[in-house]
C-alpha cells in the first residue's frame, strides 16, 4: 500500500520471532487490542505513538515499518491535545524498534510460559497447542480504559467501530495510508467538554457515552498527571523505563494490582471485569484475571465451578475464579486465561483435524493372450474432516464430521513373468 499525505516512511525491517512466540493474527484481533487495521494484503497498521505502525508477518519474521509525520514534536499514545487536531512529529529519533519490542512484551519467552500453564493444568495443555503465539500487549492504560468501558455488552467488532469514531472525531490525525485515515487515540483532556456526551449518543455510543465523558473529566482534572502511570506494575514500566523487581506474588494478588483494581473501580462504568482488564492490558499487571459471562462458562465447563456456593458469578465467585487460576497458573494468569478465552471466542472456533486413509485395488480389465494383463488401479482416498465449531456461548464445542471420498484411476500394463 502505498503511503499519501505529509509522511515520511521507515524502511522495511524485520524481526525474527517464530508463530509460537508471536502471532499477530491472533493477537491483534482476541479482543485486548481495537484500533488495529487489516489490509487484503494481510498488512496490519494502526496509529501509534504519534507515528503509523504496519506490521506483516511470515514463518520466521515479524516486518515492521513506521510512517512519520513531517512536522516536528509529536506526542505519545495518546495525545494530549483537542480536536480536531493533526500530530506532528520527527524521525530524527526513531524509537521503531524499541516500540515494537516493548508493545508486543517480547522479552518473555512464551513457548517456557505456555510449557508451565500446560505441566500445571490439563486443560490449558489439551486446548492452548492450537493457539499458540498469543501475547499480551504493553498497551497505555488510558486506551484500555477507553476500550474495556466501550466493551460493556458489546462484541469486538462493534467495540472496534466505537473506538474508532472516538479516534476519528477527537483523535489527532497521523497521516493516510492509501485514502485510509490513521487517527492516533485522544487524551481525556479531549473529551472534557459538556458537548462530549451527546456527541457520543449521537455517534452510537448509548450508555457508554456518560462514562467515557465523566471518566475522562476524573483522569482529566480530578487526578494527578501520573495518577494511571503510579497505578503500574514497576516490572512492566512505560517504553523507555526501567523495570523495577516486584516480590513474589501472595494469594490474591500483589499490593500493587489490588491498589491498582480499587482505585479504577472508582471510574464511572469500570467494575470489577473491566478494572481487571486495565490491569492486565494497561497497566502490567499479569495476575489479574478478567472474569466476564463467556470466563465464568469456562469455569464451569472445565474447572468445576458453578456448583454449592459458587452457582452463580457474584462477587465472591468472581474473587475465587481469579484465586483459582491464580494459583493454577502464577503471576501470569490473566496471560494464560486469554490463552483460554481466545481458544473459546467464535471467531476461533473453527479448527480442522483432517484424517487420510488411502487404499488402492487392482482389477484385472483385459488379459492378453500372451499372459500380459491389462489392470486398472484405484486409489481410493477417505478424507474426513472434523470441525470444532461453537454454536452458543453457553454449549459445549460440538464437532461436525464431513466425509469425502476422492477416487483416482490409472491403467497399467504388467507383463507376465518369464
Amino acid at each position: 500500500m502505498a503511503a499519501m499525505g505529509h509522511i515520511r516512511a521507515t524502511e522495511w525491517r524485520k524481526l525474527p520471532v517464530s508463530l509460537t512466540e508471536l502471532c499477530i493474527n491472533t493477537t491483534l484481533r482476541c479482543g485486548q487490542t481495537f484500533r488495529w487495521r487489516k489490509s487484503d494484503d494481510d498488512e496490519w497498521s494502526c496509529a501509534l505513538h504519534g507515528r503509523i505502525l504496519s506490521l506483516r508477518q511470515d514463518t520466521t519474521h515479524l516486518h515492521y515499518r513506521a510512517l512519520f509525520p513531517h512536522t516536528l514534536g509529536s506526542p505519545p499514545t495518546p495525545p494530549s491535545s483537542a480536536p480536531p487536531s493533526t500530530a506532528e512529529s520527527s524521525i530524527d529519533y526513531d524509537d521503531t524498534d524499541e516500540l515494537v519490542h516493548h508493545y508486543f512484551n517480547l522479552k518473555a519467552n512464551l513457548t517456557e510460559l505456555y510449557e508451565q500453564w500446560s505441566s500445571a493444568d490439563l486443560n490449558f495443555k489439551k486446548r492452548a497447542p492450537r493457539f499458540t503465539g498469543i501475547r499480551i500487549l504493553k498497551q497505555d492504560a488510558w486506551e484500555a480504559i477507553v476500550g474495556f468501558i466501550c466493551s460493556s455488552n458489546n462484541n469486538i467488532a462493534r467495540i472496534s467501530q466505537m473506538v474508532e469514531k472516538l479516534c476519528i472525531h477527537y483523535g489527532p490525525l497521523i497521516g493516510h495510508i492509501g485514502s485510509q485515515p490513521y487517527h492516533d487515540l485522544p487524551h481525556a483532556s479531549a473529551l472534557t467538554s459538556p458537548s462530549v456526551e451527546s456527541h457520543l449518543r449521537h455517534l452510537g455510543f448509548g450508555y457508554r457515552a456518560k462514562y467515557l465523558h465523566q471518566t475522562a473529566i476524573v483522569v482529566a482534572t480530578e487526578r494527578d498527571s501520573g495518577w494511571l502511570e503510579n497505578l503500574r506494575n514497576p516490572d512492566s514500566p512505560p517504553l523507555d523505563c526501567k523495570a523495577t523487581l516486584v516480590k513474589e506474588m501472595p494469594e490474591g494478588g500483589r499490593d500493587g494490582y489490588r491498589k491498582a483494581h480499587e482505585e479504577l473501580l472508582q471510574l464511572q462504568g469500570v467494575g470489577p471485569k473491566v478494572a481487571d482488564c486495565v490491569c492486565l492490558m494497561g497497566l502490567g499487571w499479569g495476575e489479574a484475571v478478567p472474569v466476564d459471562t463467556h470466563v465464568w462458562q469456562i469455569a464451569q465447563r472445565d474447572y468445576k465451578f458453578g456448583k454449592g456456593k459458587h452457582k452463580s458469578l457474584t462477587k465472591a465467585t468472581y474473587d475465587a475464579v481469579g484465586d483459582h487460576f491464580r494459583d493454577l497458573w502464577g503471576k501470569e494468569a490473566g496471560w494464560a486465561h486469554s490463552v483460554l478465552f481466545t481458544a473459546d471466542l467464535k471467531s476461533f472456533s473453527e479448527r480442522l483435524i483432517t484424517k487420510i486413509e488411502v487404499k488402492e485395488e487392482e482389477k484385472v480389465m483385459k488379459l492378453e493372450e500372451n499372459g500380459d494383463a491389462d489392470i486398472e488401479i484405484s486409489a481410493t482416498a477417505d478424507v474426513t474432516t472434523e470441525k470444532r465449531v461453537k454454536r452458543e456461548l453457553a454449549e459445549e464445542d460440538q464437532k461436525v464430521h464431513e466425509a469425502q471420498e476422492i477416487v483416482a484411476k490409472r491403467r497399467v500394463k504388467r507383463r507376465r513373468k518369464a
